[in-house]
């Protein structure tokens, strides 16, 4: 008696001849490519694809390396004077690499931030097709759901990603703790290099300007409480939240799927897959999530501004070049398009502003205090107003 047939992705057994297909292989192989509620290698060809989309990925040179390390050595030594904050007990592992890399690179840092969201995601929706079909197909349904579900996500991961590498300068552009490589800095050199020729500026200013940036995250995130305690935001958060799935149905029921350009706007609109229905409680979970957020990353950019500053001759060219730069940029396609967290340029300048009052009204170790625990972080409240975080602190 011979081997039973494997069954393919939809229960159909599949055979010698689709075996012999390339098309059906290919299509098997993505399908089978990942267990969990992402299809994380189709997130990985989507993303690398965006990112390369319209212009060359090319390898950065020896030159670019040793720039780099150079930079980021230097910003380590101005960084750790001015803060008094202890750098990490390893030391940084610089990496030059292209827009694909940092496209793999940001996968494997974030799966453990999205993998919980969209696990949530994925279950509603299977139970919300489960509920919506009738019992006779029911079965197939489900299976059919739980099949497309991991796709869908991966497609939306991939996209959001590949979009921001054709523009991210750093790893730490997307600005939150993550696992994996904790040791390394990566810069993404095409995208350096091309804002360096767009906005006529002094390539060594610049690099050591994004290093300072990059190095400050890296001091922060080293906080051996850091990565936790944003994680557990992220799960308290999520473990009450309420999902608009009939909102998605209706969406993914609107959208040709033989149409690539209507797929497209789906996973590039401003909801993504995400839709939220957003309680009291949840909104004050969310507002320790985006006071976390706004505090790491006005904390980085006070840095980065008072250090280049103080020792780069053209870091009022690169402070301008930047700012425009950022003009069109009205919030974090990370955490809204992936994780349903509104989380808006506004609350990032909020940050910054935080961190300029207080080192005026105080100086920059009092600042600093905010990376002690979890509970010196500022409130959104405090971030409003400064003078309340200096009153429970000082």
């Amino acid at each position: 008696m011979g081997e039973p047939e494997v069954p393919g992705p939809f229960g159909v057994p599949l055979g010698d001849v689709w075996n012999d297909v390339p098309l059906f292989r290919e299509i098997q192989r993505v399908l089978q490519s990942s267990a969990g509620p992402v299809n994380w290698e189709l997130a990985r060809q989507v993303g690398i694809a965006s990112a390369s989309l319209g212009g060359d990925d090319p390898a950065p040179t020896a030159e670019d390396q040793r720039e780099l390390e150079e930079a980021v050595r230097v910003a380590e030594l101005h960084v750790a004077g001015l803060t008094g904050l202890e750098p990490p007990p390893d030391l940084a592992r610089v990496q030059a690499v292209r827009r694909s890399q940092w496209v793999q690179a940001s996968i494997e840092g974030l799966r453990t931030i999205v993998e919980p969201a969209a696990a949530k995601l994925s279950t509603a929706i299977e139970r919300a097709q489960r509920d919506s079909t009738p019992p006779e197909a029911s079965g197939f349904a489900t299976q059919l759901m739980h099949q497309l579900s991991p796709l869908l996500l991966g497609a939306q991961v991939g996209s959001v990603l590949g979009s921001l590498g054709q523009r991210v300068l750093g790893q730490y552009d997307i600005a939150v703790p993550r696992s994996g490589r904790p040791g390394s800095l990566l810069f993404v050199v095409p995208n350096i290099a091309r804002f360096e020729r767009d906005w006529s500026l002094d390539r060594t200013d610049f690099r050591t300007w994004i290093a300072i940036h990059e190095v400050t995250h890296r001091f922060e995130f080293g906080r051996p409480w850091a990565v936790e305690w944003f994680r557990s935001l992220l799960e308290d958060f999520l473990s009450t939240l309420e999902l608009d799935v009939a909102g998605l149905q209706a969406r993914l029921e609107s959208v040709d799927v033989s149409d690539p350009e209507a797929l497209q706007q789906l996973f590039e609109g401003g909801e993504g897959l995400f839709g939220t229905v957003l309680d009291t409680e949840q909104r004050i979970k969310l507002g320790r999530i985006q006071a976390f957020m706004a505090a790491a990353e006005g904390y980085g950019d006070h840095v980065m501004h008072a250090v280049g500053r103080a020792m780069l001759p053209s870091a009022g060219r690169i402070e301008e070049a930047m700012r425009r730069y950022r003009e069109g940029e009205h919030g974090d396609p990370v955490f809204e398009r992936l994780l349903g967290i509104e989380m808006k340029r506004e609350q990032y300048r909020l940050g910054r502003s935080f961190c300029d009052a207080v080192a005026e009204q105080a100086d920059e170790r009092t600042l600093a205090r905010m990376w002690e625990s979890a509970d010196a972080l500022p409130s959104l409240p405090e971030l409003e107003e400064p003078r309340l975080w200096l009153a429970r602190t000082v």
